[in-house]
């Protein structure tokens, strides 16, 4: 199920070190000693659950459902939201919200800066074009922000 969510995301266009380096930019200015290398194994990691393999896979085929052709089976109206990635439709930030609560309340508030802000491949992909990305970037956006929090509750000092 691992390499079927990693072949996945590639498809998309997201590769692990994409992924790493959204990673550097929640924690590198707080935890500089944490190397690239140490950072794909932290993203492998959180790639490796099942929790995340599921939803992985469900936002990736709900963003595939919304690209067919009208007739595919899709609510025409859930397929215009998703098309245009209405602002107010928030159940692809609940599916990305499922990973970050494996990982404490830290991913969640790495995942909201991350969310709004858009850096690296997220900017990338949350491009409005042929490819729908509506559960795309929030996914990706939940594993960094989870392995963020996982090298910060790794490296943390008592007291910070």
């Amino acid at each position: 199920m691992y390499e079927k969510c990693v072949n996945l995301l590639n498809e998309r266009g997201v590769q692990l070190d994409d992924i790493a380096e959204l990673v550097e930019i929640l924690q590198g200015k707080y935890h500089p000693e944490v190397t690239r290398p140490q950072i794909l194994e932290i993203v492998k990691g959180v790639i490796g659950k099942r929790e995340v393999q599921h939803a992985i896979i469900t936002g990736i085929a709900i963003d595939k459902a919304a690209e067919r052709e009208e007739g595919s089976g899709m609510d025409p109206d859930l397929r215009r939201l998703l098309l245009k990635d209405w602002s107010l439709y928030g159940i692809d930030e609940v599916l990305a919200y499922g990973i970050c609560n494996l990982y404490g309340s830290i991913a969640s508030t790495n995942f909201g800066y991350i969310d709004r802000e858009k850096p690296g491949i997220l900017k990338t992909i949350n491009k409005h074009g042929p490819q729908c990305n509506v559960f795309l970037d929030d996914i990706v956006g939940a594993i960094a922000a989870a392995a963020a929090s996982k090298i910060a509750h790794t490296n943390a000092k008592e007291g910070e």
